[in-house]
């Protein structure tokens, strides 16, 4: 049977309509779906699919959105499948190169390659740029992972394996399974959300291992001064292993702490 057919039982000979107390002689199928008497459609799904469509409504519908979001997580898979081992870079793109920060992220992402291991970064400029600068001029793999934005924003040209997503959950799925572990800038709400994302992941079990390096004490340690102190002490998560998160101004440490992950 079709997955939008209808056809007579004939063990019910009442009319089709279903009069007061009468059982429904038609019977309309819509895949798991069963349909009778009033709420038979007019069409078929066929006829709908291939109906001419003058509204263009249809492309801004959730279902037609989840063909997108699939569409994402195949185009990232597929461009990344083969990229071997990674370490992502997280931090502001509001740096300015002048920054002793964008020299040290520059500076990671050349020690990066330099062990045979892919940068990624989220493509844009300031710290992301820096890192993927510092991997492509050593000769990496320099990984740009952007984001649709309402005020567009290219990827850096030190880009050499790009791709631009429009859902921000499809571009972090893309970190995390391709990262074997993260060196975290000082950054804003972004940086935040990559960092807690890895951190919930670690917490939960839902991944094995990413170790995490933060760079800058005098820009970290308030934070997590707070969190193994005030956070914790209230009950509301579980002490962090000390080895898989280490806040450190020694970019070479930082970078050391990052590819431990990584089986050799």
């Amino acid at each position: 049977m079709s997955d939008d057919s209808a056809r007579t039982d004939s063990m019910t000979p009442e009319s089709s309509t279903g009069a007061k107390g009468a059982p429904f002689t038609n019977t309309y199928y819509k895949g798991p779906v069963i349909l009778r008497g009033p709420m038979i459609p007019t069409e078929t799904t066929t006829g709908k699919l291939l109906a001419s469509e003058d509204s263009t409504d249809w492309l801004h519908m959730d279902p037609w959105r989840v063909m997108r979001i699939q569409a994402e997580f195949v185009d990232g898979f597929g461009a990344l499948a083969e990229l071997g081992p990674a370490v992502s870079v997280f931090g502001s793109a509001r740096t300015p190169r002048t920054d002793p920060m964008y020299k040290a992220a520059r500076q990671a992402g050349r020690l990066i390659a330099a062990r045979d291991v892919a940068v990624i970064t989220g493509g844009g400029p300031g710290i992301m740029e820096a890192a993927n600068r510092g991997a492509a001029v050593a000769g990496g793999t320099s990984v740009g992972l952007g984001i649709e934005l309402p005020h567009e924003q290219e990827l850096n040209a030190w880009v050499n394996l790009g791709m631009t997503f429009r859902y921000f959950f499809v571009r972090k799925t893309m970190f995390v399974k391709y990262s074997s572990g993260a060196i975290v800038f000082p950054g804003g709400f972004g940086t935040l959300d990559e960092l807690f994302e890895l951190l919930t992941l670690v917490q939960t079990h839902k991944v094995k291992r990413v170790p995490v390096a933060l760079v800058g004490t005098q820009y970290w340690q308030g934070l997590f001064d707070w969190i193994t102190g005030t956070v914790l002490e209230e009950g509301n998560i579980s002490q962090l292993d000390p080895s898989l998160m280490q806040i450190t101004d020694d970019v070479e440490q930082a970078v050391d702490v990052a590819v431990s992950g990584i089986a050799r």
